[in-house]
């Protein structure tokens, strides 16, 4: 049963929304919650029926409409039927009030608007008292998440042990942020977002029953801009057909929301990955000039590189509904040909370039600069392909296919820098030629190195030096002396303050440390050793206590000549 199957009554009434005059009235009418309607099915028929549920899913997938649904099935009477029931098929005594939000036992709460304890000890005083016509209390709690602290915590004893005429219904948008002890006493759906071929099934069911015709471009675009949520789609749908004057068209709809035409985006990637920049940039220009949003387009072209993407891995991807044919046949021959490694370089690009865009004051210099960047990387070789070449020594051979699915250039190869006979011994430029939408060629600079020498001589070796004679270090008074020979005070410091010497012998150190000791001391001890000394050290930290530091030496030595000083009778 639907709410649009009432008289004609409802026509000579205030315009009512698509969302809300083909709002489902009953399990059947649910679109892409098959899950739930079984488990709800198989609960209901063997008796089980819980106490609370929390229904969690994205805005527009039905959580309201469910809660209301079985709020209608838990109370579900008929002259036959005196139980609850998920076949509603007939309407019963309570059902349209139900579903139309005014029935005294059903009781719809919003938790933005009433997040504080004193809403929710109100619910606890009204739980006692039995429902007034209908079999169960039902308390509806919509945006749960919204709720204090305070209240859920007041909740959670009523919620636990609900008297047995009473049932809760949550719906939340956020269910991370609802408590634990919370989910842990409901019964948990969650309510998936709407397959796009369901919405376009959807979409053409009511926009014949309201005696429109719409495109099937139209709809698979409302369908994508909807993004899994029936009641966008039917929001999007019903601003169409006022846009169209009661016609829907693709190009209404792609007007409407700003999008670029799908076919239009898939020769603009087409441009990009052959590096054709003036092609790529003009079809920009049309598309944004025939209202496309800058950003929009990059988005679109990010989307359509995702799905030649997936396509590599899962050609089943064809069968969305939301893909128009072009897009599929298109979409195939690009994922045979171009290889991941440009397609993840030209993903990583495109989500980098979306934000500067929406950022930017000059979305439109901005956008273009992206595709700039875009068709030029597109035409570079990959790693693996620069690497190759390398190691070959040779360039890509004329006219071979590269590995990203554009022709080899059909000019000359880059191959290094010219030989110092060309006249200046400046290097040649690496040019290729990328195949144009017109069929000519297009000449595209890849890299432009350095000017060489026209010879390269190498400078004569310098005379061999005699290695310096190892400076001897043979204790802590020694490293101390070396740190003053080099000017390093806040090093000769430390090493006085937090060195404890353990033993020392050539090319060792083991040494404890002082409890405030930096962590990077041994380290800097090792390098400056190496340097100061001119052979290598190892430095360990021992477990031993070791003996004194110098600075607890010399505080000791100044301690000792003052009681010395202080005992001599001629002081």
């Amino acid at each position: 049963m639907s709410e649009a199957g009432n008289s004609g009554t409802e026509k000579a009434a205030a315009y009512r929304v698509l969302a809300r005059k083909y709002r489902p009235a009953d399990f059947s009418e649910l679109i892409g919650q098959e899950p739930m309607v079984r488990t709800l099915t198989n609960a209901f028929a063997t008796g089980r029926i819980a106490q609370a549920w929390m229904l969690t899913g994205v805005r527009g997938v039905g959580k309201t409409t469910t809660a209301r649904i079985l709020a209608r099935a838990l109370n579900y009477k008929t002259a036959t039927v005196d139980q609850p029931s998920v076949d509603l098929a007939v309407p019963g005594e309570h059902c349209q009030a139900i579903m139309e939000g005014r029935h005294v036992d059903v009781i719809e709460m919003d938790a933005a608007s009433h997040t504080g304890i004193d809403d929710i000890r109100d619910i606890i005083e009204r739980v006692r008292y039995a429902p007034v016509s209908a079999r169960y209390k039902v308390y509806i709690i919509d945006e749960v998440h919204m709720l204090s602290t305070q209240a859920f915590n007041g909740l959670l004893k009523t919620l636990e042990e609900p008297p047995p005429h009473v049932k809760f219904i949550f719906a939340t948008t956020e269910i991370r942020k609802v408590p634990i002890t919370v989910l842990s006493r409901c019964q948990r759906f969650d309510l998936r977002r709407i397959d796009a071929g369901a919405l376009v099934e959807h979409l053409s069911s009511i926009a014949a029953r309201e005696g429109i015709v719409v495109d099937d471009d139209a709809l698979a675009m409302i369908a994508r801009a909807a993004e899994g949520s029936a009641r966008d789609s039917l929001s999007i749908l019903d601003q169409a057909i006022a846009h169209g004057s009661g016609a829907v068209s693709a190009e209404a709809v792609r007007a409407m929301l700003g999008l670029a035409d799908r076919a239009r985006i898939v020769d603009l990637f087409e441009y990009v990955m052959k590096g054709d920049v003036a092609a790529a940039l003009a079809e920009f220009r049309n598309q944004y000039d025939t209202g496309a949003d800058p950003a929009a387009v990059l988005t679109d072209l990010a989307e359509f590189n995702h799905l030649v993407t997936r396509l590599r891995f899962v050609p089943t991807a064809l069968d969305d509904a939301s893909l128009s044919e072009d897009e599929r046949r298109r979409g195939a021959d690009f994922a045979k040909t171009l290889s991941i490694r440009v397609l993840s370089r030209t993903w990583q690009m495109l989500l980098k370039g979306i934000p500067e865009v929406q950022s930017s004051n000059r979305p439109v210099s901005a956008a273009e600069m992206v595709l700039i960047r875009l068709a030029h990387a597109a035409d570079l070789p990959t790693l693996d392909e620069a690497l190759k070449s390398l190691e070959s020594g040779a360039s890509v051979p004329n006219g071979a296919p590269r590995s990203n699915g554009a022709p080899a250039s059909s000019g000359p190869a880059y191959s290094g820098p010219a030989s110092p006979s060309n006249g200046g011994g400046a290097s040649a430029v690496a040019q290729t030629r990328m195949p144009t939408a017109n069929g000519g060629a297009q000449t595209m600079r890849l890299v432009e190195p350095e000017p060489m020498p026209a010879a390269f001589v190498p400078a004569p070796a310098p005379a061999p030096v005699a290695d310096a004679p190892p400076v001897p270090v043979k204790s802590l008074a020694d490293i101390v002396a070396l740190a003053d020979a080099q000017r390093d005070m806040a090093f000769k410091v430390l090493v006085k303050r937090c060195v404890r010497l353990v033993r020392i012998e050539p090319g060792r150190i083991d040494v404890s440390l002082t409890d405030d000791a930096p962590k990077m001391l041994l380290n800097d001890l090792t390098a400056k050793l190496r340097a100061w000394t001119g052979r290598s050290w190892l430095v360990s930290l021992s477990k031993e206590e070791g003996g004194q530091t110098l600075a607890e030496m010399e505080s000791t030595k100044r301690e000792n000549a003052l009681l010395d000083a202080k005992s001599d009778p001629t002081v």
